[in-house]
């Protein structure tokens, strides 16, 4: 930079050094703070980290278990955790990996795209038992107390923050679950685990209690962070001003009770489990003395449906929130469940179906369609075992051609685990064309009809290509975009569940 009369940058007044540093990254500023004494006093202004997004790598395989990223996260604590408006933290998984977002502070590797081939095909965290003895393994109990260690320094942070107005939190503890290792037993393993976790559930009591203008809030699968009495602690101001509410756990019991949802009249974005969303629930949210409800995701998994919301209650809820939309991640659900789930008043924009064994039937495909081509936006068609079932067995015509014929909102379709035949695949870009914005198709999902083909000149893949190209108005080629499906399917909900919040 010049300057009139050879003065240097570090003439500059502070104020204009801090509104150029504005421009940077999370990253560049702490590469810039390096530079000089001048330029890190500058770069640690309060109103340069009013918002902070960081990943937290670590996990047994390959990374290291992320405790050397520990002393980077306290100190950027230390330096905003009082002041900070927006937090938003994802820890990467004990056994696994995480994929990119703003800025991170420690490794994590991308591992295998979601596409797959029948002989390289690893298993998702919910498809299939690992085998390990965890509690015999020094790396497991690492990462597990860095795991609780971060999470401890995060929230002693943050607890006395009053101006904090986002905060929203993940960590990839699915795998501990199913091993059975989030009880008591497991955490006698670490070092003052349970002692450590007590502090956890007090540190975020305090969190709550202090906030005063709280507008997102969002936890999930946090391992030992809310418990069924947390939300209450939520300060009347808190209450008053949440606009966004999502509580995710591995825990049976609801963590969120329709006596605190009535607390919180403002919210117009819900995320909770199925389960959770029973008949009183509904019903609270359907009061006209309420905000209407915007965005509503929910989390099905293979859990009783015993209380959940009826017909009756969908309709009641749409008749006061008209805008309304739901968003729906069902794992490892069998046709019928899926069919108890569907009501017809639901107004459904995206469902994600996502199993290792269980296979979504040509029948539930064909409700969706029917129900929801008013509303349907993104359908995620997805299966792990390596089997290729044919939903269009004995059918004049193939489902997925259906659905994309009827649904004419439909802009994301993602499709692996299922066969789909090339002509079919065709006809879906033809009918959708440049309007279907995402269409993931696995190469291993694509199968070849003979007959289709036998006057068809050239090599069949490169003229499925050419055909759906064309159809749908751009270059395509069958492939899954790692970014749209990831290897796990609840860090997926919780960043689709953002995107889909935040899209009001």
């Amino acid at each position: 930079m010049a300057l009139c009369g050879g003065v240097g940058a570090m003439a500059l007044p502070s104020e204009l050094i801090v509104h150029v540093f504005s421009f940077l990254s999370d990253r560049d500023k702490l590469r810039a703070s390096a530079v000089c004494s001048r330029w890190r006093e500058c770069l640690f202004y309060p109103a340069l980290w009013t918002r902070l997004k960081l990943r937290i790598g670590g996990g047994c395989t390959g990374g290291g278990c992320g405790s050397e990223a520990t002393p980077r996260l306290e100190f950027l604590m230390r330096k905003f955790g009082s002041f900070v408006r927006e937090l938003r933290l994802e820890l990467a998984p004990v056994d696994g990996h995480l994929g990119p977002v703003d800025s991170h502070l420690g490794p994590a590797n991308q591992g295998a795209p979601p596409g797959r081939t029948d002989h390289a095909a690893p298993q998702r965290d919910h498809a299939a038992p690992l085998q390990r003895d965890p509690q015999s393994s020094p790396r497991w109990r690492e990462a597990t107390a860095t795991y609780l260690d971060q999470v401890l320094c995060v929230l002693t942070c943050t607890r006395n923050n009053r101006n904090l107005k986002e905060l929203s939190m993940y960590a990839d503890t699915c795998v501990l679950q199913e091993e059975g290792l989030l009880d008591t037993s497991y955490l006698q393993h670490i070092h003052h685990g349970d002692k450590k976790v007590k502090e956890i559930q007090q540190l975020f009591i305090e969190l709550l209690s202090n906030s005063r203008q709280l507008r997102w809030l969002s936890c999930g699968f946090m391992l030992g962070l809310v418990t069924p009495c947390s939300l209450a602690s939520l300060s009347n101001l808190s209450a008053q001003s949440l606009q966004h509410l999502s509580l995710l756990d591995h825990q049976m019991a609801p963590l969120i009770s329709p006596t605190e949802v009535e607390r919180l009249a403002g919210l117009c974005s819900l995320a909770l489990d199925f389960s959770d969303l029973t008949s009183e629930l509904c019903g609270l949210l359907a009061s006209k003395q309420r905000v209407p409800l915007h965005r509503l995701s929910l989390l099905l998994n293979a859990a009783t449906l015993e209380g959940t919301a009826t017909d009756d209650d969908w309709k009641a809820l749409v008749r006061v929130s008209a805008n309304l939309r739901v968003y729906i991640m069902a794992l490892e659900v069998d046709g019928g469940e899926l069919l108890r789930v569907l009501k017809p008043s639901l107004p459904l924009e995206r469902l994600h179906l996502d199993s290792y064994s269980s296979a979504v039937t040509d029948g539930a495909l064909e409700l969706v369609a029917q129900q929801y081509h008013k509303t349907l936006t993104h359908l995620l068609l997805l299966r792990d075992d390596g089997h290729y079932p044919d939903l269009s067995v004995n059918r004049n015509e193939d489902p997925l051609v259906l659905l994309a014929w009827r649904c004419t909102h439909l802009a994301v379709l993602v499709i692996h685990g299922y066969t789909i035949w090339s002509h079919n695949l065709v006809a879906i870009s033809r009918l959708r064309g440049s309007s279907l914005r995402v269409l993931a198709v696995t190469e291993e999902s694509i199968d070849f009809d003979p007959d289709q083909w036998t006057y068809v000149e050239g090599d069949p893949v490169h003229n499925l290509v050419k055909e759906v190209s064309l159809g749908l108005g751009r270059v395509w080629h069958p492939s899954l975009d790692p970014n749209l499906v990831l290897p796990e399917p609840t860090q997926h909900f919780h960043r689709e569940m953002h995107a889909f919040s935040t899209g009001m």
